[in-house]
């Protein structure tokens, strides 16, 4: 989408002002019992058979049946493994997407439940352990669900809904491309134009069927970045006889603490620079040639972010440079800041209080995990928010968390999932 579309959808929504109607304020579309039972199977189906990024092969299977069951021409094949399918309404209205995220995490699963996962997969050339650890087996059946319902109201529904099973939100294999990038790449958006797009993730930190969402930013952006600090071989008991890059990486660590303390505005966002990897030499007695640094850069500001990948090369290079060493900095972009819509997330709100019951939905933190997600709510307005897992009776605060072993879902939420996406379709187009 080009940055003139972009604005004129901005202002579009801006000085629309979204007046909630009568008829969006009215009681919410519920999941009839048995469908939400469906939900709660479709869910334990796909915890049971868990599938790593860019390999979710059965789990686009039982989508694709699951979709072509209820009339749907479906597309398959996207960003590898990938399902999209668009129900078209019996009345004119706007198109919307509505996204899942469909892969596993090489975790063991270690809690009790009767459908655990053992399944086993090859990992970087390892084998390990496979496990729905982040709830995107609750997000696809959800929107099954959501499919289900939105069909068989289709003689009510104005407009047209895109359906969107994504693989590799965890990222892609090495060498590979994928997830919510790759699916915009092949023209996905192009395809289909969406408006905007809604995007629900489960989440421990909340009780269940607690609605947390935030306007503007909500999760940061997720960079990794490498430096590899040059120097010249010596012995340890002759350092002026060569050029020590494990002090210059010393200084260049420390240096690069300034850069959020004292060179990006804070006031703007908050900003993380981290380091995860050191490694460098072989013996006590010998400096070596060169030391290795590996990091992750967390941001809430897009503008913010360039500066600090600016700041951080030129940072690491003179600190090099004034110890007679090399530093060559590579930064490997991720994820961008996921943010929410402030007109869309307003408008949608009175949507999110009928669901839930207003005093279940709450500004939530920022959350300095990433999110794919955010690509797609670059293209057009999005919304995205999490639903509480974590039963009422638990202390979120000491749940354990996504992307733990003992990841643990309480499945009643599975229903307010699912109807906020029915009745997101629903109200979106109902908006003036």
């Amino acid at each position: 989408m080009s940055m003139l579309n972009k604005a004129v959808i901005a202002t579009t929504l801006a000085t629309s002002c979204w007046a909630i109607s009568p008829t969006q304020a009215a009681e919410p579309v519920q999941i009839s019992s048995s469908l939400e039972q469906q939900v709660i199977e479709w869910r334990r189906d796909l915890h049971q058979h868990p599938e790593l990024s860019n390999r979710e092969f059965r789990t686009a299977k039982v989508i694709t049946e699951h979709l072509q069951s209820l009339g749907f021409e479906v597309q398959t094949g996207v960003a590898h493994t990938g399902v999209v399918a668009l129900l078209k309404g019996a009345k004119p209205g706007p198109t919307i997407a509505l996204r899942a995220d469909m892969d596993a995490l090489p975790v063991v699963e270690q809690t009790d439940v009767a459908f655990k996962s053992t399944a086993v997969a090859e990992y970087r050339g390892k084998e390990v352990g496979v496990m729905h650890a982040c709830g995107h087996d609750l997000h696809v059946a959800m929107l099954m669900g959501a499919a289900q319902q939105l069909t068989e109201l289709r003689e009510q529904l104005a407009g047209n809904v895109v359906f969107i099973f994504q693989p590799a939100e965890e990222g892609a294999p090495a060498g590979e491309e994928g997830g919510a990038e790759l699916m915009l790449k092949e023209g996905l958006f192009k395809q289909y134009q969406p408006e905007a797009v809604f995007g629900i993730h489960v989440w421990s930190a909340g009780h269940t069927g607690h609605i947390g969402y935030r306007e503007g930013p909500l999760m940061a952006s997720s960079d990794r970045f490498e430096i590899t600090v040059k120097g010249q071989q010596t012995h340890g008991s002759r350092p002026w006889g060569g050029v020590d890059p494990i002090v210059a990486a010393g200084q260049i660590i420390n240096n690069t603490q300034a850069i959020v303390s004292r060179q990006v505005d804070i006031t703007k966002a908050p900003a993380v620079v981290s380091f995860g990897i050191v490694e460098g030499g072989v013996r006590n007695n010998i400096i070596p040639d060169e030391v290795y640094l590996e990091g992750t850069i967390r941001n809430f500001d897009m503008d913010n972010r360039a500066q600090i990948f600016a700041n951080l090369k030129t940072t690491a290079e003179h600190t090099a440079q004034a110890s007679g060493a090399e530093a060559h900095v590579h930064i490997d972009e991720g994820y961008p800041v996921t943010i929410n819509n402030p007109e869309l997330t307003r408008a949608m709100l009175p949507t999110m209080h009928k669901v839930a019951g207003a005093d279940k939905v709450n500004v939530n933190a920022l959350v300095t995990g990433a999110e794919d997600f955010s690509f797609y709510a670059l293209e057009v307005p999005g919304l995205f928010v999490f639903l509480g897992i974590t039963p009422e009776d638990q202390d979120p605060a000491t749940a354990p968390s996504n992307h733990s072993p003992f990841f643990y879902a309480d499945e009643r939420a599975l229903k307010t999932g699912t109807e906020l996406y029915v009745n997101w379709a629903i109200d979106y187009a109902k908006l003036p």
